[in-house]
């Protein structure tokens, strides 16, 4: 593993054990050339994963772009990161799961707003609102009206 201060090619782990949700391993490590300290986190890697956008134009899977989105939409919200996590790693577990190398992006968007909606419904309503780029309130008013109908049929 390359060192990201000084970029030397051989570092040595000083420690290993599983992440806190057990879908990683997380290893501390250190550089002997400049002495620097940083963690890397190892997954299982099912498949390789390219994303369709809209427009046709492929790249690589990233989880962390589903990281930030996620977390983006969470900021501020009493949800815990270990919940987060766990979803973060369904939702890669599913797309790798589906039997595709290729994902269009829109099936990502709604795997993380049905996440989102069981984990925060503010979070869910933030993510939606740029997901499905709402031009005026009224938008934000369907989507509520929508999410209201939910509850109502779940409480039932």
């Amino acid at each position: 593993m390359r060192c990201p201060f000084c970029g030397h090619d051989d570092t040595q782990v000083k420690d290993s054990r599983p992440s806190e949700d057990n879908s990683a391993i997380r290893r501390r490590r250190h550089c002997p050339e400049c002495g620097g300290r940083f963690t890397t986190f190892e997954r299982v890697q099912l498949r390789e994963l390219v994303v369709v956008k809209k427009n046709g134009r492929r790249e690589p899977f990233e989880r962390e772009k589903i990281e930030r989105a996620m977390n983006h939409a969470l900021r501020k919200r009493p949800v815990e990161r270990e919940r987060v996590e766990r979803t973060i790693t369904g939702i890669v577990r599913r797309l790798e799961s589906m039997g595709e190398n290729e994902i269009p992006s829109p099936v990502i968007g709604e795997l993380i707003m049905q996440a989102l909606q069981s984990l925060d419904k503010v979070a869910y309503v933030r993510f939606a609102s740029v997901y499905k780029n709402f031009r005026e309130t009224r938008d934000f008013e369907i989507l509520l009206g929508e999410l209201e109908g939910d509850e109502k049929v779940d409480k039932d």
